[in-house]
């Protein structure tokens, strides 16, 4: 798989990108943890919002899946470890906010979530990959490109495991 490595200043590009989407005002702001940290601060600093939230969604691997495969036909459905309550969320309009759409697993979990306690989601990522996702015609409202690359992002690189950080990609 093709591998891209972005520096801030393609980050800001994207965000730069992003902003000029964005065709309402928005009441609050759900941030997947953890690849949606950094472009949900950017753009909530950008947007001026003041209601950030956080998800944090867990989906089984691999191996569990085939475990649970034999058990229960319902083995790929996310755990929410971390959510904000229905009343923060019912009546508003939220921007809904992840580093990249790969399968659209987590981003769409969240979003039906958001949209069940009452809210109206709108996604939004730096990349889209529509190679990848699971979700038919389904893309995020908002993107900022489409690639078909694995994207590394500069705060994903890895902290006091010097050389570690550029192994395996392509130079």
């Amino acid at each position: 798989m093709r591998r891209e490595l972005l520096g801030w200043d393609d980050v800001d590009a994207l965000i730069d990108h992003l902003i000029p989407q964005f065709n309402y005002e928005f009441e609050g702001m759900v941030i997947i943890t953890r690849g949606g940290i950094v472009p949900g601060g950017l753009l909530a600093a950008a947007l001026k919002l003041e209601n950030i939230l956080t998800a944090a969604v867990d989906f089984p691997s691999e191996s569990d899946m085939e475990a649970a495969r034999q058990s229960s036909r319902f083995s790929a459905w996310p755990k929410f470890i971390q959510f904000p309550g229905d009343d923060v969320l019912a009546a508003r309009r939220i921007l809904v906010v992840d580093d990249v759409w790969g399968s659209g697993r987590t981003i769409t979990a969240v979003k039906n979530r958001v949209a069940g306690a009452g809210g109206l989601p709108y996604t939004c990522v730096l990349h889209f990959n529509p190679y990848r996702n699971l979700f038919g015609n389904a893309r995020p409202n908002y993107y900022a490109a489409v690639t078909d690359a694995y994207i590394v992002y500069p705060w994903e690189s890895p902290r006091g495991q010097q050389g570690a950080f550029l192994s395996g990609f392509d130079q």
